[in-house]
Formats: C-alpha cells, sequence, structure tokens
C-alpha cells in the first residue's frame, strides 16, 4: 500500500503515550510498505528534527510553521480563532501550507489510504476524496474534555475548559462522521463514537508494547519504592499524581514509613515540584524510564481524568511489574482486574493495595507473573497487523465501490 500520515506536532522524541503508539506502528508499516510521513511542528525552526525524521523515516516531509512565543500573542492567536466552530485544540494545528500538500496529494490519487493522526490535523483533510481517508482517534477527545471540565476546581479554567468541551463534541461528531474510517484504541472509545458514525466505520486496533526493550530487570526490585511514570505536562497526570500525594500517600506511609515515591516525568511544573519531600522524589525528564521501572516495587495509575488507553501500565507489566490503577487509568486496556492488576477509585482501597503488595511479597510476585505474560500477547509486531488488516480493508472496500460506479456509469450516447 502507498500510505499517507499526517502527523500535528514533533514526532521526536518519543516521550509521550500518543507519540509511542505512532511512532511504534509506522516502524511497522514502514517496513512493508510505502509510507510518506507528513509531520509539522511549531515555534522555532528544528533544523536537527528535520534531518532525524528524515533519517528515521525514509522520504518524511516536515513542515515548519510559524507560532506566537509571547504570551500576549499566544492569548491574541486564541482570540481570533474564538469564533471559529473547531475548537482551539485544533485550530491551532489547521495550517495552510500542510493543507494544500495533503489536498493536493489526495486529488492526484498520490496514495492509496490516508492517515489523520489525532484529531488535530483534521481541518486539513479535504471533506471528500477519491483517496479513503481514516481517522486514527488515540481519544476520545470529547469526553477527555468533558471529563477535564468536569474535574477543575479553577473557575475560569472551568469556563475555558467547558466552552472547549462544547466545541469539541460537536467538531468531533461532525468529522467522526466525515472520515470514511475510523481506528480506535479499545472497545470503549469505540462504543463511544458508535453514536457518531456507523459501528461498521470503526475498528478497534489495541494498544502496544515493545516487549523487546521493557523487560524484567535482573537485580531485585527496591524496597518500598513506589512509581508513577507519565509526562508531567499533560493535566491529567497532573491531577492524578496531585491527588495521590494529597490522599492516598499519606495512608501508605502511616503503615509503611519508609516508602518512597517517585514520580517519573517530563517538564513537571511549579505544582508537581512543590509536592516533593522526605518521601516523594520528583526526577523531571530522564534519560531512560526502563531503569526507574525495573527498581520500583509497585507502579501506580492513580488518574481521574482522561481518554484513551494507558501505554505505560503495558509497559510497567512488560518490566514485570505490580500495577495498581483508577478504573479510568486503565480505561479501555484488555486487563482482568485481581488478576493482573489491581484497581481502585477509593483512596482507602488504593492505599490499602499498594500496602498489602509492599508487604507480601508472594503476593506481589504472583500478580508480576500474570501481568507480564498478558503484556506480551500485546507486542507491537502483533498490534501493528491488525492496524495494517484495519487498512486494506479501507482500501479494498474503496476499490469495489470504484469499481461499482464505474460499472454502473451510463455509457455516453453515439455521436
Amino acid at each position: 500500500m502507498r500510505i499517507l500520515w499526517v502527523k500535528a506536532g514533533k514526532l521526536l522524541p518519543v516521550d509521550t503515550g500518543g507519540k509511542i503508539r505512532s511512532f511504534n506502528i509506522l516502524q511497522q508499516l514502514a517496513s512493508s510498505h510505502a509510507l510518506t510521513l507528513l509531520t509539522y511542528y511549531v515555534g522555532d525552526r528544528d533544523r536537527e528534527y528535520e534531518r532525524a525524521m528524515a533519517d528515521q523515516f525514509a522520504g518524511a516531509v516536515t513542515v515548519h510553521t510559524p507560532a506566537p512565543e509571547t504570551t500576549i500573542r499566544k492569548a491574541a492567536h486564541y482570540a481570533l480563532r474564538l469564533p471559529r466552530r473547531a475548537p482551539y485544540a485544533v485550530t491551532r494545528f489547521t495550517a495552510a501550507p500542510v493543507s494544500r500538500l495533503v489536498h493536493d496529494w489526495l486529488a492526484t490519487r498520490q496514495f492509496d489510504v490516508a492517515i489523520c493522526d489525532f484529531l488535530a490535523p483534521a481541518e486539513n483533510f479535504p471533506t471528500k476524496s477519491p483517496v479513503p481517508r481514516v481517522l486514527f482517534q488515540h481519544n476520545v477527545e470529547s469526553m477527555l474534555w468533558d471529563r477535564r471540565a468536569a474535574g477543575e476546581p479553577h473557575p475560569v479554567k472551568r469556563r475555558f475548559y467547558a466552552l472547549e468541551a462544547a466545541k469539541m463534541s460537536r467538531f468531533e461528531r461532525r468529522t467522526v462522521r466525515s472520515f470514511d474510517h475510523v481506528i480506535a484504541v479499545s472497545d470503549i472509545d469505540r462504543d463511544a463514537m458508535s453514536s457518531m458514525t456507523a459501528p461498521e466505520h470503526i475498528s478497534v486496533v489495541p494498544t502496544g508494547v515493545d516487549t523487546t526493550r521493557f523487560v524484567p530487570g535482573t537485580e531485585p526490585s527496591t524496597a518500598g519504592l513506589v512509581l508513577f511514570l507519565g509526562s508531567m505536562d499533560w493535566e491529567p497526570n497532573i491531577d492524578g499524581v496531585e491527588y495521590f500525594c494529597r490522599s492516598i500517600w499519606p495512608r501508605v506511609r502511616h503503615e509503611v514509613p519508609d516508602a518512597r515515591f517517585r514520580v517519573v516525568g517530563r517538564q513537571p511544573g511549579p505544582s508537581t515540584q512543590r509536592l516533593a519531600s522526605e518521601s516523594i522524589e520528583i526526577t523531571g525528564t530522564v534519560p531512560s524510564v526502563l531503569g526507574h521501572l525495573q527498581a520500583a516495587s509497585v507502579v501506580v495509575v492513580p488518574l481521574r481524568i482522561g481518554g484513551g488507553t494507558r501505554l505505560k501500565i503495558y509497559e510497567a507489566m512488560a518490566a514485570g511489574k505490580a500495577v495498581v490503577s483508577t478504573s479510568i487509568g486503565a480505561e479501555g486496556l484488555d486487563v482482568t482486574p485481581g488478576v493482573d492488576i489491581i484497581l481502585a477509585d477509593e483512596p482507602e482501597r488504593f492505599a490499602a493495595a499498594i500496602v498489602r503488595l509492599l508487604r507480601e511479597r508472594d503476593h506481589r510476585e504472583a500478580l508480576e507473573r500474570r501481568a507480564l505474560a498478558l503484556a506480551r500477547r500485546f507486542d507491537w509486531a502483533n498490534v501493528s497487523r491488525r492496524f495494517e488488516r484495519a487498512l486494506e480493508t479501507v482500501v479494498s472496500g474503496a476499490s469495489r465501490s470504484e469499481r461499482s460506479t464505474t460499472c454502473e456509469t451510463p455509457a455516453a450516447p453515439p455521436g
């Protein structure tokens, strides 16, 4: 297949859940198909990034789109887009040079299928195209924004989130319906989008994990070390860590005084950094997360808002770790509570689960073994084959439809 993949924002470094998912599937597709990756980014021109993309993916096209730099200009950038029907999370990634490229390539049929990675680049795609368009939905964005608005305590931010949530709900419904096919990352997301388009137009490709990279350590874990792993510039993670430190961690420390909590993730803001204490460590960006995972006794995912699926859970499982999560934190994953993961939505139950795992080695090791067995089923090679089959079905269906239309076209009358 000739595949066009359009991604808003930088793909490298591969340091967020969405980037990890996209990068691994892209690598697998590029090994057996003619793949053209179009990425575009804002901010200062980054020639090193552009060279890295060309080295990583042959034929990659990287577009730099200038963006406002000062706070005043950013505010003006938002204000100018406020009247638009689409949410700012989308309009800020709508770029004329990208739109022209996509429209021209699809109009001239240079590809068999075109993939819109996340909802963000969607306005750069034509509403109708001779090439089938596939929307890769890592999240149901409207669900994420609704949860963010409902959980925001600050009144001004809550009003902003509510406005964006309303816009996102209308835009997402309209966009999901307009694309030829949608790929969701979980059954929960598919069900949520089934009211937006015909269910047969949605495929599910589960999240995966690099089982060659994430492996159990050869040394024993560090006694009492509890770990959270995730980007600390993403609001659901910030909220989850603050909730954990405020409502769960004191209960754990009361039962296990020597326990330590480590937060590993890029760009922690001031509110996160203020959580640091004798028993809480905020690392910021680290060269590799694997060593931190292998050292942990327990990995926690205390998320209360968000959407999509949590790649970090499968990474922890592949490293042979016991995981305690909220229901939302593990939403969309093929896990069995009490068998390969512990789910707890109340602070008391969450803390009690951690305490038991720290105290009872046999209990922890049994959970670790089952978690590891589960993660190995979702290696990226297996997951990417499902993604590939979904694309092949879309391309085949478009081809059949085109042949049918051609056959039904009446012949021109004789001259």
